[in-house]
């Protein structure tokens, strides 16, 4: 299989109360390949950055390196304070990402609406 690259569009929304959220937008394939657009994207944010979402609602696939990588963003934004919700994820990658034990750092959500929503305001 060939992997498809990985796209990133970082983006802002406003939670409930109007404060806002940086939304990491992903798509294509997330494997070992997509080090930049995962991590290099993540740890570009300004510091001031600590509501962020992780929409994976167009990534087509995430192999063993890929979900390393997301592990990685998580460990780092629970290590500097940030919160991070998930949504997007097909019930194949919710059921992984569960048993994989992410749920320890990021919730999973069923939509943007629902991750925005969780933010403790």
């Amino acid at each position: 299989m060939q992997d498809r690259t990985t796209g990133v569009k970082v983006s802002q929304t406003a939670g409930p109360s109007g404060k806002p959220i940086t939304a990491l937008r992903f798509s294509g394939d997330i494997t070992s390949a997509s080090k930049e657009a995962v991590l290099g994207t993540y740890q570009g944010l300004p510091p001031e950055v600590n509501r962020i979402v992780l929409d994976l609602s167009k990534v087509e696939y995430i192999n063993s390196s890929g979900i390393a990588l997301i592990i990685q963003v998580l460990m780092q934004a629970r290590h500097t304070g940030r919160s991070i919700h998930t949504f997007g994820l097909s019930d194949h990658f919710r059921k992984v990402f569960t048993m994989v034990g992410m749920t320890k750092y990021t919730e999973l959500h069923a939509d943007e609406a629902s991750a925005c929503a969780a933010f403790m305001e």
